[in-house]
């Protein structure tokens, strides 16, 4: 007996003796069918009965939801239900909103999408892709406003043989724009679109998904072959025209786009990429020249937006989160603007309040060095007002902060943030004494430092510097070569004083990190003082205050370095290069391609918007560092002489600073030279588990390495990555091949990491560790005093008075508080390391699905064991009596600026 539907109609079959079982008739997922003969019996009582043998035609298919078969005496036809998944875009004016309505109450349909499902097997008569017939989808319009997903049912006609699915077309006739989310036919095919569909009157043509499995280029079923290179070719684009917001092309260009010399000279900036200025290629705009400079691209504007890929954008909930976070940043700038009106901004700061210091969160309060001012009533209700503001809108101040750090941080805090700080990527292992400069000696004097031994063989306890070096005990920052180029450039700016600086630390014995010197460098032509100048840990009051101010100096090195080498080139503008590369040259089919995904996602768009406000001619970042101007020729230059991408993954990057050495006996492989360097021990856990997922998959789809060399759509990405996206770079010699499983492995994982746990590092713990300016003023005012100085009697009789006017003023250090929190935050959307949403490409891989299982337990075992360490009372980086724990590589977290959470991806 068989249950089966003639003309609408149920039916019970019987096959007679002569018939084969009907369990045969179908295999492989294919539709099989061939004529049998059956007398059947109507189970309806409406129907007259009937007992004749009929001729019919029975398509056998997999009995699942979704899949009706539909058997005629002459010709049959396969209906397929999908179940199609979308959402709108929000109104984004009162305009459109009333558009919108209108539209909801006078049209009840709009035009409709058009879907067309295409076959794995070829059309002997066209050469291509089976297709089935059109179905056509039709909403109302008022669904649009009923809810952020929709799930519609559309009817699917395939002949017989027409195989298995393997793309989908999608063709819109509706005005507004939408997001596709899926198309799905349960038991069958699963197409994961995540693409938004432009209306007709923008994009006439169609657009091709396909199924979610994963498959190499040599492995594409003999239907698709033709549209997987189709595909890719309208991503590439042709490299000309001005892009617009709803275009889906990824091509390359300079960073052409970061000044504006139509507003005047001091808005112009040079070019980086090609020529004398080497950088990464960014996502190319297309928008047309400046009329001053044609080969500098005009700014963004209202009729020019600035432009990513449609794809790329943010989502409705990071867009509402970064609004909300410039809402909150002008709240916090109220009562300081306002105080700063009325009083002037002299003598005032922002302390940390010893007398109401919570144990896990510190109370920040408005302060004048004039003890007069401080009782004056209107001061104390604008700093009442401002008490209520952060208390209203949940305005947390720093997280790491202490009382100790209201005139700059103790040494003992110092030394241990470049363990266990923002920046933990610049301290080295010191391997020659005095250090030696590797720069131009007749441009900026003798390479030798002005650092001896006798100014620090007395904090050694007992040891020579030969032998404290020889046991692993001196460390180094080591800003003086990248910074001395700028100095007198930055020192030219009204505002900025800047040296080269470098830090001698000492590890003591209980495993932490003392600061013993400080050498202050300045050019030879600098006149106001001598071009090197060397201090150590106070032994009087004066002292106290230059060893202060020399550590802040440090620090505001330190915050550029963060914010302009390690954070934005190595991480955002170095890896934006693959991830172009990837969209262009693989496949969405490619297993790398859908492995790298969910790493790609908003990298793109953020840099757009950090061309936008943030790294051009007077944004944020020239504003609040200490290069101004020259911040990105600053970044140029360690592009130029220091990145090199074979040394950016973790363990690389430990050996080639002398924090680690290769050691089979030790966990990863690695003996850490420092054994409580919270960053590296918590790096390695993410990095190891990175790795892992990736060598498991990897393998599974290249057992071999001819199959690496032979995957044409593999080799053009990292060509690309290489030759086009670090085209100044190109010819470096120490780019890693690509020639085996093991090659990938590495790469893969590096970009993996870089994007994942070293971004977290760099950017989730600025406002927590930053936004108390004296811990880390990102530029700074004034030079030390000297005694032919005539300051220097006013620092002597009143040295906080000069320590607070070296640093940012009042208001400068409420604004870039306020832009530290809005970038250190995590928005609702976030998605994080281990988590998924894309499985389904491996429903039928096993392999592949139980190594991503084993990378989500991996993800919650390091939360645990993070945690595990911070409470380790041995940890003296991490643990203690004063010591905050390091959070910044734990996977998990909530919405908000929590100091914790890896994103799968770049996402502010």
């Amino acid at each position: 007996m068989a249950a089966a539907t003639v003309l609408g109609n149920p039916l019970t079959l019987t096959k007679n003796s002569s018939s084969p079982p009907l369990s045969l008739l179908h295999t492989n997922g294919y539709y099989h069918h061939k004529r049998y003969k059956f007398t059947y019996s109507p189970r309806s009582p409406k129907m007259a009965p009937i007992r004749r043998p009929t001729c019919m035609t029975l398509v056998a298919a997999p009995v699942l939801n979704g899949v009706q078969c539909i058997m005629q005496e002459k010709s049959t036809m396969v209906d397929l239900t999908a179940l199609v998944k979308m959402k709108f875009s929000k109104a984004g004016s009162l305009k459109e909103l009333i558009r919108r309505s209108v539209e909801a109450a006078t049209s009840s349909v709009e035009g409709g999408v058009v879907l067309q499902l295409v076959s794995k097997d070829v059309d002997p008569e066209t050469k291509k892709g089976k297709l089935s017939e059109e179905a056509v989808l039709h909403w109302s319009s008022s669904s649009k406003a009923e809810a952020e997903h929709q799930t519609y049912e559309v009817n699917f006609k395939i002949d017989p043989n027409f195989g298995l699915p393997g793309a989908i077309y999608v063709h819109s006739r509706h005005q507004d724009e939408f997001f596709l989310m899926s198309v799905s036919i349960e038991g069958i095919v699963h197409f994961a679109c995540r693409s938004w569909i432009q209306p007709v009157t923008v994009d006439s043509g169609t657009r091709v998904f396909f199924c979610d499995k994963a498959c190499l280029p040599s492995q594409t079923p003999s239907g698709l072959v033709e549209l997987r290179q189709r595909e890719l070719k309208d991503l590439r684009g042709d490299g000309k025209g001005l892009r617009l917001p709803s275009d889906r092309i990824y091509d390359y260009d300079v960073y052409n786009d970061l000044g504006n010399p139509d507003k005047g000279t001091n808005y112009a900036r040079p070019t980086l990429g090609g020529g004398n200025n080497p950088y990464p290629r960014r996502c190319r705009s297309g928008r047309p020249p400046t009329t001053t400079d044609v080969s500098a691209e005009s700014p963004s504007s209202p009729s020019l937006p600035a432009y990513v890929p449609r794809d790329e954008e943010y989502g409705e909930q990071k867009k509402e989160f970064m609004s909300h976070g410039r809402k909150n940043a002008i709240l916090r700038n109220i009562v300081p603007l306002l105080i700063a009106k009325i009083f002037g901004e002299k003598n005032f700061y922002v302390a940390v309040d010893a007398d109401n210091q919570h144990k896990n969160k510190s109370k920040m309060t408005i302060m004048s060095l004039d003890k007069l001012l401080n009782k004056n009533p209107i001061l104390k209700i604008l700093s009442n007002v401002q008490e209520v503001i952060e208390r209203t809108f949940n305005l947390d101040p720093p997280k790491y902060i202490s009382k100790d750090a209201i005139w700059g941080l103790p040494d003992d805090e110092f030394g241990r943030r470049v363990l266990a700080g923002v920046n933990p990527v610049s301290i080295e292992k010191l391997k020659v004494f005095p250090p030696v400069s590797k720069l131009d000696p007749s441009i900026y004097g003798p390479q030798e430092s002005a650092l001896k031994e006798e100014h620090i063989i007395s904090l050694l306890e007992g040891m020579s510097v030969q032998q404290a070096m020889d046991e692993d005990k001196l460390f180094i920052l080591d800003y003086h070569d990248i910074y001395l180029p700028y100095v007198d450039r930055i020192n030219s700016i009204e505002g900025r004083k800047t040296y080269a600086t470098r830090t001698i630390f000492f590890l003591t014995p209980y495993g932490t990190l003392k600061p013993i010197a400080i050498e202050l460098s300045l050019p030879l032509a600098e006149q106001k003082a001598s071009s090197k100048l060397v201090l150590t840990p106070p032994t009087n009051g004066t002292a106290y205050w230059l060893w202060q101010l020399a550590k802040e100096h440090v620090c505001s090195n330190d915050a550029a370095i963060q914010t302009l080498i390690n954070h934005w080139l190595r991480i955002h503008a170095c890896m934006e290069p693959f991830f172009v590369a990837a969209h262009r040259s693989l496949s969405v089919m490619h297993p790398i391609f859908k492995l790298l995904d969910p790493h790609m996602r908003y990298i793109m768009k953020t840099n757009s918007f950090s061309r936008d406000v943030l790294i051009n001619a007077g944004g944020v970042i020239e504003t609040f560092n200490a290069p101004a101007k020259y911040c990105m020729e600053f970044s140029c230059s360690a592009y130029q002489d220091w990145w090199r991408f074979d040394l950016e993954g973790l363990p690389a990057d430990l050996i080639r600073r002398g924090m680690a050495v290769p050691d089979s006996t030790y966990p990863f492989g690695l003996r850490l030279t420092i054994d409580d360097y919270p960053y590296a021990q918590d790096g390695l856990l993410i990095w190891s588990a990175i790795e892992n997922l990736v060598t498991k998959y990897v393998n599974h789809y290249y057992p071999e390495a001819i199959i690496v060399q032979d995957d044409t759509e593999l080799q053009a990405w990292y060509n690309e990555s290489v030759n086009k996206g670090h085209a100044d770079l190109r010819n470096a010699a120490w780019w890693p091949k690509l020639s085996t499983p093991k090659d990938l492995i590495n790469i893969l994982t590096t970009i993996i990491w870089t994007v994942t746990g070293q971004h977290a590092v760099m950017n989730f713990g600025q406002h927590p560790y930053g936004g108390y300016i004296p811990a880390r003023p990102p530029f700074m005012r004034r030079l030390l005093p000297s005694e032919n100085d005539p300051d220097y009697e006013h620092f002597l009789a009143n040295p906080q008075e000069y320590f607070v006017s070296s640093l940012p003023s009042f208001t400068q250090a409420a604004q870039f508080a306020a832009v530290l929190h809005t970038g250190s935050g995590h928005s609702p959307d976030e998605e994080y390391i281990g988590e998924r949403n894309d499985l389904s490409s491996w429903a039928s891989e096993p392999e592949i699905l139980e190594a991503f299982y084993e990378f989500l337990l991996d993800t919650k075992a390091i939360v645990q064991e993070i945690s595990r360490r911070n409470s380790d009372p041995r940890l003296r980086n991490r643990c203690g009596e004063g010591t905050f724990p390091f959070e910044l590589l734990i996977p998990s977290s909530g919405s908000g600026t929590t100091s914790r959470g890896v994103p799968n991806s770049v996402t502010a």
